[in-house]
């Protein structure tokens, strides 16, 4: 794992997956939207990282229109949004085209938000992460569902450094919002057990 006295400033790599999206009959994948659920979560979302003082300097986001309503959703929360880039790439991406656009980004970046879908997010986390603080890690083997945040933190010159096995997980949480209560203030959920992943991108 990448140290503290690797050199370079410390960059964290902040992964949200989309929140919980709907089914509706002969919609594309791509363009499947959020559920009432997803509606309510992905603000909760938006709050829980302005609370651990995890918002970004730059978010990459799936062009998928339930990735997308996620970001916009937490964006939201926050008074001044971070620039974000969608990229197509992102959408039904494994790890390791995930890690390659993740290495793309600027050197002036330290925290980065990455907006997508499972199960190449999950696997991307397991992979860069030599350790884990607490129950993190075995908390993201147990499951990564839908508004789950991780974050991981590594110290190196540029993103192009990143490699796996290098990053310290150092948390894992799954923010819920509460049902008519779109506005108020969500709750960090448990972690579940393991569900299915239906859909090109889940």
């Amino acid at each position: 794992m990448t140290g503290p006295g690797a050199g370079g400033p410390l960059r964290r790599l902040v992964v949200l997956r989309h929140a919980k999206s709907a089914w509706p009959d002969g919609v594309p994948d791509h363009e499947r939207p959020l559920a009432p659920r997803g509606r309510r979560d992905a603000p909760a979302a938006g709050r829980a990282l302005a609370e651990d003082d995890c918002l970004p300097d730059l978010a990459l986001c799936s062009t998928a229109v339930r990735a997308r309503r996620t970001w916009e959703l937490a964006a939201a929360q926050w008074g001044t949004p971070p620039p974000v880039r969608y990229d197509p790439r992102l959408y039904a991406a494994d790890a390791d085209e995930l890690l390659e656009v993740v290495r793309e980004t600027p050197d002036e970046v330290e925290t980065l938000l990455v907006v997508g879908h499972n199960p190449g997010l999950e696997e991307l986390v397991l992979g860069l992460a030599g350790d884990g603080l607490d129950d993190a890690l075995d908390a993201v083997r147990l499951k990564f569902p839908t508004s789950a945040i991780a974050v991981l933190a590594w110290h190196g010159p540029a993103w192009r450094s990143l490699t796996p096995g290098t990053a310290l997980l150092t948390s894992m949480t799954v923010p819920r919002g509460h049902r008519g209560h779109r506005g108020g203030k969500g709750g960090k959920g448990g972690k579940g057990g393991k569900g299915g992943k239906g859909g090109k991108a889940g």
